[in-house]
């Protein structure tokens, strides 16, 4: 999507904001005790106090569509993770992935992770990283950079980080669709890909795993991406608007605590 007026962009804005106080919620919810599945069923609730639509409840194939409000993806789980039954623990690495539709067709998807209780000293700093990655990246969203700028600013500072991204998913546009054009990969060279443009509409995201094998695989269920190594994992996804000097964040949840 590109936006073209103030209003559009106001109207964004305002979207943005119901959708990160809807995931402050949950951020709130995630905690030790509570299962995935209830943090799940309280998104759904929220979404129809709100008068909106859960984003992604029906995507994927027509013979395993995804069931859920959330996507929440414990430890070693990377991205896509179906909310089960299993509480959450002290020490748990926890990613909430949620994205709704506002009544007027615009989407949103964005992304946290936060340790259940304090983190250990490693953990906390897979956090940082990642988290500092996707934030950086997102701020280069400016016009005249390029896709490659981004994917740069992130997986040079995971590795450097002794760290490695997920290859596999990507980042995207996004508007009156959940996936929309530019996809932006969490690796890349500078000055490379596509130029970017005024008011475009972007989800910036990354996904890092904890070790140097960037390898994943999925689950039986046809929805949970792993670590092929077993490592921990954190994913941050922001939602931003492409500008002349400085991009402008739709989702304002770049503070918020990791635990």
């Amino acid at each position: 999507m590109i936006i073209n007026s103030d209003y559009q962009l106001q109207r964004y804005q305002e979207v943005g904001k119901l959708s990160s106080e809807i995931l402050w919620q949950l951020w709130q919810a995630t905690i030790a005790g509570v299962t995935p599945l209830e943090i799940d069923d309280l998104a759904t609730r929220l979404c129809q106090k709100n008068g909106v639509t859960p984003a992604f409840k029906g995507v994927g194939h027509k013979k395993n569509p995804y069931r859920w409000t959330t996507c929440i993806a414990v430890n070693d789980a990377v991205v896509h993770g179906i909310p089960n039954q299993v509480p959450l623990q002290m020490g748990d690495i926890v990613k909430v992935d949620f994205g709704m539709i506002s009544a007027d067709g615009l989407y949103t998807d964005h992304c946290f992770t936060k340790s259940i209780g304090e983190p250990s000293g490693e953990d906390l700093r897979l956090l940082k990283v990642a988290r500092r990655s996707v934030q950086e990246a997102a701020r280069k969203a400016v016009v005249g950079n390029q896709v490659g700028d981004l994917g740069y600013t992130m997986q040079s500072l995971v590795e450097q980080a002794g760290f490695s991204v997920v290859k596999e998913f990507v980042g995207h546009g996004i508007g009156y669709t959940m996936h929309d054009e530019p996809q932006i990969p969490a690796f890349g060279q500078v000055r490379k890909g596509l130029t970017l443009k005024r008011g475009q509409v972007l989800c910036i995201e990354s996904q890092v795993i904890a070790s140097t094998d960037d390898g994943v695989y999925m689950d039986d269920d046809g929805w949970t991406i792993r670590s092929s190594s077993g490592a921990q994992a954190a994913m941050f996804e922001y939602m931003v608007v492409v500008q002349e000097r400085k991009v402008v964040f739709l989702t304002p949840t770049l503070d918020w605590p990791l635990f």
